[in-house]
């Protein structure tokens, strides 16, 4: 099963800077994307190297290996998080093409709005993946200054013991119905490589998944429904002793340059 390795960064240059010097070194990521915002907060795991130093995150690449990046990409990096884990091939295969696909969709790709956030469920909080006030009001903002540009949310998950069977038949629901028909596509799933923890950091996590939702307007229709809730309560938020959500905008390198996706229409 190939390696990935899911690199987070603070950059101490722009990221024009270091995107230039990227695309001068062999490394290939599969996606590059710009941190947005933390949807879900961990709250046991990894949470010293992510969140106690008020770190500001800048960019996530994920990369086709295990290597580490180039001494010349290191030294533009201010702080670094980063986790490996085993992908199936199936997902690997023509991925550039079907990534390219998701981020510039063509006519009829993308699915219209079920109409959910028409009257929403609101909660209390979104640590359990649900919208809460806070949150529809940030989408709000952000989908007024972003457009309708697809957005990825890294995933890292750790199951409570004897319960990621349960998580399964969540990702069998989501693939089937309620993420799929909203566009959410997990585009990248892995488990967590679990080494010498000066070299891994995957600090008690058990899988990656890096979802693609048309919109952040697609990703608020779902957490706003009636069927997704009732899935993401029935199986997903018991089987987790911990999890995080962030969510990113991916970016491209053209003739050393930044290009976004074409926005979708709704």
């Amino acid at each position: 099963m190939p390696i990935c390795t899911v690199h987070l960064l603070s950059l101490t240059v722009p990221i024009h800077q270091f995107l230039s010097s990227l695309s001068s070194t062999s490394v290939k990521p599969l996606t590059i994307a710009r941190v947005v915002r933390w949807i879900i907060l961990p709250t046991t795991i990894s949470t010293d190297r992510l969140l106690a130093q008020n770190i500001h995150w800048d960019l996530l690449l994920t990369t086709p290996s295990a290597d580490p990046l180039p001494s010349k990409l290191q030294e533009l990096v201010k702080h670094e998080w980063k986790v490996q884990a085993g992908v199936p091939s199936r997902l690997l295969t023509d991925f550039e093409a079907k990534n390219k696909r998701l981020l510039c969709p063509q006519s009829g790709d993308v699915p219209r709005l079920t109409g959910s956030l028409d009257k929403p469920r609101v909660a209390s909080s979104a640590q359990a993946l649900e919208l809460s006030l806070e949150l529809q009001k940030w989408i709000g903002e952000f989908g007024k200054a972003e457009g309708s540009g697809a957005v990825s949310m890294l995933n890292l998950l750790a199951f409570n013991p004897g319960l990621k069977e349960e998580y399964l038949k969540y990702g069998t629901e989501f693939a089937k119905s309620i993420g799929s028909k909203r566009g959410g596509n997990a585009k990248i799933v892995g488990s967590v490589i679990h080494g010498d923890k000066a070299v891994d950091q995957g600090e008690g996590w058990d899988e990656i998944a890096l979802a693609h939702y048309p919109s952040i307007h697609h990703f608020a229709d779902m957490l706003a429904s009636e069927d997704y809730q009732a899935v993401n309560h029935k199986y997903r938020v018991g089987s987790l002793k911990d999890t995080f959500i962030l969510c990113t905008t991916e970016l491209g390198l053209e003739n050393e340059g930044l290009w976004t996706s074409v926005a979708p229409k709704l």
